[in-house]
Formats: structure tokens, sequence, C-alpha cells
């Protein structure tokens, strides 16, 4: 997607890259890239929520929502944001902490360079709104997130407040 992202959000018709975007859409909602290894559905158990409260669709939701997980779950993400710093942004050189900083502003910086707004201060939510959107992730059972289910509300709500 960082190769095709532009070019196919600028609605070019070029079948090539209309056809890698349909493909990657699908191996990533499908589930084939997840068997045999945890799954984390964080970012879409909190984009859901801001989906139902606020009508933000849910890819941008999404790019709202993983920056500020990744940045909160640094530590228990660490070995596999250093293996994405590497694999997908060829960030080589520089510390780990630097890596994974690098990392996670170039995923940023990849959703706003397709026009995805990546705050919620963006579609005009502020921090007052981060109460209800925790009581809804606690009414709908989204209390122990994460691959290893150790991701409590208190750690929701600090994502949502690096999200604003």
């Amino acid at each position: 997607m960082i190769e095709i992202g532009a070019t196919s959000v600028a609605g070019a018709q070029n079948y090539d890259v209309r056809a890698n975007h349909v493909w990657s859409a699908t191996v990533a909602l499908n589930g084939l890239i997840g068997v045999g290894v945890p799954w984390d559905l964080t970012t879409h158990f909190i984009g859901h929520e801001l989906t139902a409260l606020f009508g933000i669709d849910h890819g941008q939701t999404l790019a709202i929502v993983l920056p500020s997980v990744l940045e909160v779950r640094r530590e228990q993400k660490r070995a596999k944001l250093l293996q994405y710093a590497e694999h997908v942004w060829h960030i080589e050189s520089g510390s780990e902490e630097e890596k994974i900083d690098l990392a996670i502003e170039k995923t940023r910086e990849f959703f706003e360079s397709l026009g995805v707004k990546t705050h919620l201060s963006q579609y005009g939510i502020g921090a007052n709104k981060i109460p209800t959107i925790v009581q809804q992730l606690k009414a709908h059972g989204m209390t122990a997130l994460s691959e290893t289910q150790d991701l409590t509300l208190d750690i929701s709500q600090k994502i949502l407040e690096r999200a604003v």
C-alpha cells in the first residue's frame, strides 16, 4: 500500500494499481495473514466505537487509533515494531527508540499523505468525549484487549488521549 496508495487514492484508472489495492484489502481482511500468530484487534475495537458514536468510517478510525496504540504499547510491541521499522519502512540506523519513533511517525505521515486525518480533534472530537468512548468499550465487553488480553480500559483511555 505504501507503493500504490497515493496512485490508488488519486483515482488513477490503472488496472494493476487497483488490482493490487483490492488484493491487499482482501488479504488484510480474510484472516490469512493471522494464521498461526496472535492477533491484536485493539485498533479495530476502539475504531468501532468511534464509528458508532461519531460516524467516522472504519478506515479513518484505524488511522486515528493505530499510531496511538503503537506509542502506548511500544514496550509490549517492541520486537514487532523494530521488525516493522526495518521491513516496512527500511529504517536501519539509529537506536531502537529512534527506529520505533520514526516508524510510528512514518505511519502517521503515510495516512496523512493519502488525505486521511489522524487525530480525533481533526474530526471535532475533543478529550471531553473520551469518557463516553471508554464507557462504550466497557458496555461492549472490550475491557481486556490485545493479543495478550492485558489492555485495560485505563490503557484504552491513554490511547484515546494520545489520539486527540
